[in-house]
């Protein structure tokens, strides 16, 4: 394969060569039966390359008894897995994390078949599994270890904290990350003990599949973790109203729908939901960083990204510089479907996709905005592809100002104060991620603790945050609940139970105590551990 560049015709963004390889020569029958063996299912259904259109497997699909008997396997097969060592479970995450390193060729080419994803944001995909299979294979003996408090009475009361596994996992993850949204988020749920009930979007179901398959590889339990295909509003609802938590990713509507479902039931759930991302760049930015960061923020795996960048705040003194810079790297970067590395940019995933980014940038521009860059469809590519966009003089009402685009759209906002860009930043009812990029550290975490948001990086887009998987990451308002990654995130996946032992005396009067004798004694008791400082 070549490293040249063709430039396309429309003399818009390059193209990337696409290479010799198809999908034909991926997802052959063998693969497809490989991975599909033992799910349920009397239905078929089929999903699509993003990059040519074509069928790429057709697999079957659940219906809600499909559902149930997933379940009441699930539930068996769990109570032998939670009976192992927290160590034995965690040793299964380390395995995965080598087969998948070892496999990663084909792992690969099936993200990019499903999702449209260059090959570069397919290995990032792959790479934030791999940093939590090892985290939690390291560290879930910490997270879940017994943990002993200071009881009621010193040295009479000793307090213990156990954690139980909550059951039977119901899981519905969505198709922009197939990888890290389905098994990357699974993890953390089975080595705390749980079986998990999963959902994939069918778009991406191969590579859903391919995780489970490798990890059962890795000594997972076979039934411990149960796939279940089938359209949304069918499988969807069985799933959520069976599992003891209830794990989901995806639009704030749906997310709605599934915390309602979930607390009629008095069970919890973790939602993570969309967003409206801002980057900051504020008068002291090193520019050229700011830049780079600014490409890989909003464009990675065609803006298809929760925590990408959808709004640009740049102050006013460097905003010439950053635009012109910014502008023409994007008007450089190369469109490619090829199954190698390469290509800068990928494709939409989905015509319904390609539809709102094609109207929210087509209203913009018809109330006023201008196009700096991109702007256009690119069919020559394939019947998916969009330009990556920069729009400027973007106002209210124009839809992509406030709407999640969840495409290769950035709009760019001016600001003269850090106080205007942190009002402007925060007014949206998301409240996902957000970006800072100043020469000055202290300067940005100062700003960024001002930003509505669950995580902030300061001069990085949302790899910084997103990465660090001992600390937690998560939405604030209409972006979310709960959190995943470090302590919180598998914490999630257990029921806390306190186990108290009181010794020698017990918490009430003895000994022929009169209760006014009881309480002048508790007084005194509570003045003492106040002065001592007992917590």
């Amino acid at each position: 394969m070549t490293d040249s560049v063709v430039v396309a015709p429309s003399d818009g963004n390059p193209v990337a060569p696409a290479g010799e390889r198809r999908a034909s020569d991926v997802v052959t029958p063998e693969l497809v039966a490989r991975l599909t063996a033992g799910i349920r299912g009397s239905g078929t259904d089929t999903n699509h390359c993003p990059f040519t259109g074509e069928v790429l497997a057709e697999f079957p699909t659940c219906s809600t008894d499909d559902v149930a008997a997933a379940y009441e396997d699930a539930r068996a097969a769990q109570r032998a897995w939670a009976e192992r060592s927290v160590r034995a479970r965690a040793a299964v995450l380390l395995r995965f994390h080598d087969l998948v390193l070892r496999d990663q060729d084909e792992l690969l080419d099936l993200i990019q078949l499903e999702t449209g994803k260059t090959r570069l944001q397919a290995h990032e995909e792959m790479q934030a599994v791999l940093v939590v299979a090892r985290h939690y294979g390291r560290k879930a003996p910490s997270y879940l270890r017994p943990r002993r408090h200071l009881g009621a009475v010193p040295l009479l009361t000793q307090a213990l904290v156990l954690r139980h596994p909550k059951g039977v996992v119901g899981h519905i993850s969505p198709w922009n990350y197939p990888f890290e949204l389905s098994a990357g988020d699974a993890l953390p749920a089975f080595v705390a003990g749980n079986a998990v009930v999963m959902k994939p979007d069918s778009q991406t179901a191969l590579t859903a599949l391919w995780g489970r398959r490798k990890l059962i590889e890795a000594g997972l339990p076979e039934d411990v973790w149960q796939i279940v295909l089938g359209e949304g509003p069918v499988v969807g609802p069985a799933v959520v109203e069976q599992g003891d938590y209830v794990s989901f990713t995806g639009s704030t509507r749906t997310g709605r729908d599934v915390a309602q479902r979930a607390a009629a039931r008095l069970v919890g759930s973790t939602l993570e939901l969309g967003g409206k991302n801002a980057m900051l760049v504020l008068d002291d930015a090193d520019i050229d960083k700011a830049v780079d960061g600014a490409v890989r923020s909003c464009f990675s795996s065609a803006g298809q990204l929760c925590i990408s960048i959808e709004r640009l705040y740049v102050h006013a003194a460097v905003a010439e510089e950053f635009l012109g810079k910014f502008t023409e790297r994007t008007r450089a970067m190369r469109l490619g479907t090829g199954l190698a590395y390469g290509a800068d940019l990928g494709s939409l995933v989905s015509a319904r996709q390609l539809e709102v980014v094609t109207r929210h940038v087509d209203e913009a521009r018809a109330k006023g905005a201008t196009v700096l860059t991109g702007g256009r469809p690119r069919p020559d590519v394939g019947p998916l592809f969009y330009e990556p966009t920069i729009l400027d003089g973007v106002e209210p009402p124009m839809a992509v100002c406030t709407e999640e685009t969840f495409g290769p759209v950035v709009s760019v906002y001016r600001f003269g104060d850090v106080e205007e860009a942190v009002d402007r930043a925060n007014g949206t009812p998301y409240g996902l991620n957000s970006s800072v990029w100043t020469r000055n550290t202290r300067r940005g975490r100062a700003v960024a603790a001002r930003l509505r948001t669950g995580t902030v990086n300061v001069n990085e887009g949302y790899a910084a945050a997103y990465a660090s998987v001992a600390a937690p990451m998560g939405g604030m308002g209409q972006s979310g609940l709960g959190r995943r990654h470090g302590a919180e995130g598998i914490w999630k996946y257990t029921e806390a139970q306190t186990v108290a032992t009181q010794r020698l005396l017990p918490l009430a009067p003895s000994s022929g105590m009169t209760d006014a004798g009881y309480a002048a004694l508790m007084n005194k008791g509570l003045r003492a551990m106040k002065t001592l400082r007992l917590r």
